[in-house]
């Protein structure tokens, strides 16, 4: 009889997986472990899961392959993708690809562990709420989708570009309402060097978690918007106007938005 669990974790490394099944174990969650792909869609086939943690470089199919076999078969299960090769490509390429909702480096800590788990799930929560209210009569979206002609770096951040090859990027509502909340930003300094990939700002949720924002542009910082650090509700209610975070001198932005989505 097919269950409801909480964690498919899939790794070819066995003390990846221990770790999975210790630290959620630890918070009450069901986990299964697999060391393969293949083993991993049988385990679907057989049980239901409410999130994957999936490592990117496995034998026989790898982590960007089990995702296209996920969309072939129509399993909408979400997908946080881990890889200990943390390139900024395969960072990108993950928020990139269908049914990845997010994306950790290995090694990562319990916390960071935990944190991006929460805020996935609840990223899927509310990414199936807004799919019911598209439906005629069923109500309003829960969270503000970019605007049309925003760039958007998976369900994270986003790019407006402006006149004289200027970039303004920013957090999406989506990836706020995931964080539960934000009671501080930390933004990085005028002048700064951004890549495309790497965190580029950090926020904490009330409950103290911390949430790595990932830059969706590479470029020099040309402008901070002090406003939004001194006043994180600023972001939260106007994320795609007032609450941007930068504006910025693009490095290659012709390389670097054909990896970003409208």
């Amino acid at each position: 009889m097919s269950q409801v669990r909480d964690i498919l974790v899939i790794d070819d490394e066995p003390t990846i997986n221990q770790a999975v099944e210790k630290v959620c174990g630890a918070e009450g969650m069901t986990v299964t472990a697999a060391d393969n792909a293949v083993e991993a869609l049988r385990c679907m086939a057989q049980d239901e899961f409410r999130l994957v943690l999936c490592d990117i470089m496995m034998h026989d199919l790898d982590g960007f392959q089990f995702l296209e076999e996920l969309a072939r078969k129509g399993i909408r299960t979400p997908v946080v993708m881990m890889t200990g090769y943390s390139t900024v490509e395969n960072a990108i390429r993950s928020l990139a690809s269908t049914g990845a909702v997010d994306y950790i480096p290995k090694p990562f800590t319990a916390d960071e562990l935990l944190t991006v788990i929460r805020r996935s799930r609840r990223c899927s929560m509310l990414l199936d709420e807004a799919e019911s209210a598209s439906l005629p009569r069923n109500g309003s979206m829960s969270f503000v989708p970019c605007p049309t002609d925003y760039h958007r770096l998976g369900y994270v951040s986003w790019v407006l570009m402006e006149d004289q090859g200027i970039a303004k990027i920013g957090v999406s509502d989506l990836f706020l309402k995931a964080a539960d909340g934000i009671k501080e930003f930390k933004l990085s300094p005028l002048g700064e060097d951004l890549l495309q990939g790497v965190p580029c700002a950090e926020a904490t949720s009330p409950d103290g978690s911390t949430h790595g924002i990932m830059c969706p542009l590479s470029g020099r910082i040309l402008e901070v918007n002090a406003h939004a650090q001194s006043n994180p509700s600023l972001v939260e209610k106007d994320p795609y106007f007032r609450g941007w975070l930068y504006r910025i001198l693009p490095s290659n932005p012709a390389s670097d938005l054909q990896w970003l989505s409208f």
